[in-house]
């Protein structure tokens, strides 16, 4: 039986673990647990993922449960839907969120729908992991964050860790999800050698398992004067703008964790305390995740928000060339100004 949070919270101190060896933790315990559970995707046997996501479980595993597949979404993807609706739980690994375009009926069409189409006759119980985001320079078609447009299709939840912690719990809570389940770890945030995390997403982890349920965000940072609502890579730059600027302005950081189903209680509860809003995310401007929970708020709570800003990736493709990658990434000034004008300080 997994433990609930507040009680593993309790361990967190006992031993810390990157994010990569925190998500790997969780699905070898589930496949330990549960034969039915597999692991395919490019690159994830002999390799281990090429950002670390399945080291060492071909070693326990063996290749029947750990899959190295042909360079072909389309196929194995569809593969994994037709495994879960057989009653097996694969987790299929896209190496780039950006590729999902070459298997977009196999995730939207199938994976999503066929629940529904059904009648509820099958689930579709299985896990597309999906690393994303930029900052290391590898150009338009493998640098994007895509959290919207996977949160705007409807009959997938999504999930997006910024901590070790919340990645294990996460990871367990996912596998055994009779849902699709859409989990997207940030490159930068997973802990390998050729790729520094900053500081903050290697955290305390117990050894045992935990289960963080959907939909339940996290207060990372309590603050009375403006509420930053963020996930990913930028709950770690938003922690630092919120130090930055602690002599002056008290700021709260709400960890979204999940997108669908989404936590707008927390947010809303945040909102009403501080009256001022900034809304931060990687993902494209327009008709993205940001405008989402300004929406949800000014439908809500109107009359709590005095101002609101949002910082997000502006509506071009990212960069190859790092000063013009840097550009359009928002930072941690960029974080820092918006919550100054937020305040009306600027």
């Amino acid at each position: 039986m997994a433990q609930q949070e507040d009680n593993a919270s309790d361990q967190q101190a006992d031993r810390s673990l990157t994010m990569s060896r925190a998500m790997v933790e969780a699905i070898a315990h589930e496949m330990r647990a549960n034969d039915e559970v597999f692991y395919m995707g490019e690159d994830v046997a002999d390799y281990g993922g090429i950002f670390d996501s399945t080291q060492g479980l071909l070693e326990e595993f063996g290749r029947d449960r750990i899959m190295d597949v042909p360079i072909s979404e389309t196929a194995y993807l569809g593969a994994a839907v037709g495994a879960a609706q057989e009653g097996m739980r694969p987790i299929a690994e896209l190496m780039f969120v950006d590729f999902f375009g070459v298997a977009m009926d196999q995730i939207y069409n199938q994976m999503a729908k066929n629940t529904y189409m059904s009648g509820g006759s099958v689930n579709v119980p299985m896990v597309l992991t999906a690393a994303v985001g930029g900052t290391y320079n590898d150009a338009a078609q493998h640098s994007q964050t895509l959290y919207g447009t996977f949160a705007h299709l409807p009959g997938m939840k999504v999930v997006v860790p910024s901590t070790a912690y919340d990645a294990k719990g996460l990871m367990h809570n996912a596998i055994r999800d009779d849902d699709p389940v859409v989990y997207m770890f940030h490159k930068r945030l997973m802990g390998i050698g050729w790729l520094p995390a900053p500081d903050g997403p290697k955290t305390g982890v117990p050894e045992d398992d935990y289960t963080i349920p959907f939909g339940s965000a996290d207060v990372k940072r309590e603050g009375a004067d403006v509420t930053i609502v963020t996930l990913g890579l930028h709950v770690h730059r938003a922690l630092e703008a919120a130090a930055d600027l602690a002599d002056d302005i008290d700021v709260e950081v709400v960890d979204l964790r999940t997108l669908v189903p989404l936590d707008t209680e927390t947010i809303l509860d945040s909102v009403a305390k501080t009256g001022h809003l900034v809304v931060v995310d990687e993902d494209y401007r327009s008709y993205g995740v940001t405008g989402e929970i300004i929406a949800s708020v000014a439908e809500a709570a109107l009359d709590d928000l005095e101002a609101v800003e949002r910082v997000a990736l502006p509506d071009v493709p990212i960069p190859y060339a790092r000063p013009m990658e840097d550009e359009v990434i928002p930072g941690t000034d960029d974080i820092t100004e918006a919550v100054r004008t937020a305040r009306g300080d600027e």
